[in-house]
């Protein structure tokens, strides 16, 4: 009889492709998913994994194994969704994937609200990159996911994937106090020329957003701070450094030294949650997915502080 929990870990190494990412998302340590799939390979007399550099990769009998796992526990999902679905009551284990700025300004109170509402459903959390999150929810490798795109970047919607709108996440332009935009009452992007930019690395959709607008604008953008995250871009920002375009959700409220202006038209990226079809059903599912949204629709205050926001309020007024 083949371990379920073995199996499960070598299918997250499949779909992760190396022990660390699997054990990452999966909530273990990386010598706990060694340990794991050693046990694996003892009880089906196979070798699973094989060397691979500083790395590992799966073998030919571990494919094949991963993708029969990749079944087994689309069955075990029916029939935890089945009972839980019978008991009526959130319950069991619920893995979440959500990118990083989701998982700072929204899942942190989500999730304190559900561990409150239901104490027998127990919630786990992995940031990820969001270009990710879709296709593990389409492997079961994480139950729901909390995905967005861009009208540069829409949403994949890969079969057997539902998913439900959260609602809109505004971008602001962030410049620092004293340059000439705050003097403004809008911006347009036909005025973006000739600016010092801070952004993310190519590849992430904020990135490309920017180079693709001030390129159809007719300007070549001037990429001066490259930083993974939006806390330290508003600091480059607030130092003087250059200005960005910031989504407002996780980034909080900008420090000293820091004022949003309006861009029209500006960009809003979408955020939905995803989930399998055959999990559906499930209490825990349909319960994660009406709070991610009633903790949206409630907030006081969209993320971002609109204090320094120029035109809000009459702070920092033109």
């Amino acid at each position: 009889m083949l371990d379920l929990s073995r199996l499960r870990a070598l299918y997250a190494v499949s779909v992760h492709g190396s022990v660390a990412a699997a054990a990452s998302a999966l909530g273990y340590t990386p010598s706990a998913v060694s340990q794991q799939i050693s046990k694996l390979e003892r009880e089906t007399r196979t070798t699973l994994l094989e060397r691979r550099g500083r790395g590992v990769a799966l073998t030919e009998e571990a494919w094949h194994l991963a993708r029969t796992a990749r079944e087994l526990l689309a069955i075990v999902e029916r029939a935890e969704t089945t009972l839980e679905e019978r008991r009526g009551q959130p319950g069991g284990l619920l893995t979440v994937a959500a990118f990083a700025s989701a998982a700072r300004g929204l899942l942190p109170g989500v999730l304190a609200d559900l561990a409150r509402r239901h104490p027998a459903l127990d919630v786990r959390l992995t940031e990820v990159d969001p270009h990710l999150s879709v296709d593990l929810v389409a492997r079961g490798v994480t139950d729901l996911a909390v995905a967005h795109d861009w009208d540069i970047a829409p949403l994949p919607a890969p079969e057997g994937v539902e998913h439900a709108v959260i609602g809109d996440d505004r971008c602001d332009l962030v410049v620092p106090e004293g340059h000439p935009f705050t003097r403004r009452t809008v911006i347009r992007r036909a005025d973006l020329g000739g600016q010092r930019w801070v952004c993310q690395p190519p590849g992430r959709v904020c990135h490309d957003w920017l180079v693709r607008t001030l390129r159809a604008a007719g300007f070549e953008p001037d990429l001066v701070h490259v930083a993974e995250e939006n806390h330290t871009i508003v600091a480059l920002v607030a130092a003087g450094l250059g200005v960005a375009v910031v989504p407002r959700l996780g980034t909080g409220g900008l420090p000293p030294g820091a004022v949003a202006v309006p861009l029209e038209p500006g960009p809003v990226r979408r955020l939905y949650a995803l989930w399998r079809t055959g999990a559906a059903r499930r209490p825990a599912i349909t319960e994660a997915v009406r709070t991610l949204q009633e903790h949206w629709e409630g907030a006081a205050v969209r993320p971002g502080d609109p204090a320094r926001v120029l035109g809000a309020g009459g702070a920092q007024g033109a």
